[in-house]
């Protein structure tokens, strides 16, 4: 059955710009390097208020330095509050370059610094290689804040897709550690479970457009380096795998209504909720996986709007 007539009207024409080619070990690295072209084609923002920068952190796990790019204010009267970004790219692709435009006006628009990790891909570095580099990075961000004018209260997460995954499972893992926890964690259409590559009974409607059953298998599999489903998944890589979610922080989550990840995302956000942690939860109807890229549609415009007024309140109460 073809969804397409479920989809937003104003959201099908950008359709056509996502790469057709599933994913697999043969197609990979021509996804790839479609990505990075579609990179080097946006325009950068002229925004001199922002100085942005490539630094090297150290790894807390004996790895090679992890590339950050950050972005802030050029002038502060006060430690500014941060975001720690991840981008997205099904665990396998993508660079923090992606969200360059975005981070730059956030950091604008909300006066608070970003530092968005490049983080090592799988297959190449299956889990817990990511996790290992993003927590580096915060553990380090929290231990230089004074140096760095950042305040060390207000250092949360964000990531798209497979970066949410991500920064759900750095949440945990955080959460779980003697050290510093994150202030909140803001989850754009999160791929956070391996079971949803393998399910006999997913949702009618989802899964059609951009990211397909078949890619999550692919995903999943290549950060896992076991088959999806399979038993003892750690809930660092799929944080819906977790027995106990409380004491994790304030939580948003965002989703379309035909993305593959509706189920679990509805169903952690749900999870979230009974176990006391606060949660914020936006359904996008007729929106599929990506819909964020549509930038003339209403409701990506509603949906960066819903995004940035909850970063805002994240960051400054």
């Amino acid at each position: 059955m073809s969804t397409i007539e479920l989809v937003d009207p104003e959201l099908r024409d950008a359709l056509a710009q996502w790469p057709q080619v599933p994913l697999s070990a043969e197609t990979l690295m021509r996804r790839r390097a479609e990505a990075l072209a579609l990179l080097s084609a946006v325009p950068r923002p002229n925004l001199p208020d922002i100085e942005t920068s490539e630094i090297y952190v150290p790894s807390a796990f004996g790895a090679q330095p992890i590339r950050v790019l950050t972005y802030r204010p050029a002038r502060s009267d006060a430690p500014l509050p941060v975001i720690v970004h991840i981008h997205g790219g099904g665990f396998v692709m993508g660079a923090p370059e992606m969200k360059d435009v975005e981070n730059s006006i956030f950091a604008s628009e909300l006066r608070c610094a970003i530092y968005s990790v490049d983080h090592r891909l799988a297959p190449e570095a299956p889990h817990p290689a990511p996790l290992e580099d993003i927590y580096s990075v915060f553990v380090w961000l929290h231990a230089n804040a004074s140096r760095l004018g950042i305040d060390p209260a207000c250092i949360g997460i964000k990531g798209e897709s497979g970066g949410g995954g991500f920064a759900a499972g750095a949440a945990l893992y955080a959460r779980d550690r003697q050290g510093p926890k994150f202030a909140f964690q803001h989850l754009i259409y999160p791929m956070i479970d391996d079971r949803s590559a393998v399910r006999k009974d997913l949702h009618p409607c989802v899964g059609e457009f951009v990211w397909t059953q078949k890619n999550n298998h692919f995903g999943w599999h290549s950060l896992l380096g076991v088959e999806p489903g399979s038993a003892g998944v750690s809930p660092y890589a799929a944080a819906a795998r977790a027995t106990d979610v409380s004491g994790l922080p304030p939580t948003y989550i965002s989703v379309g209504g035909l993305d593959l990840f509706l189920e679990e995302n509805m169903a952690y956000a749900d999870r979230l909720s009974r176990a006391g942690v606060p949660v914020e939860l936006h359904m996008y109807p007729r929106a599929y996986h990506g819909f964020y890229r549509a930038t003339n549609a209403r409701v990506t415009k509603q949906a960066e709007h819903d995004t940035r007024e909850a970063l805002r309140r994240f960051l400054h109460g």
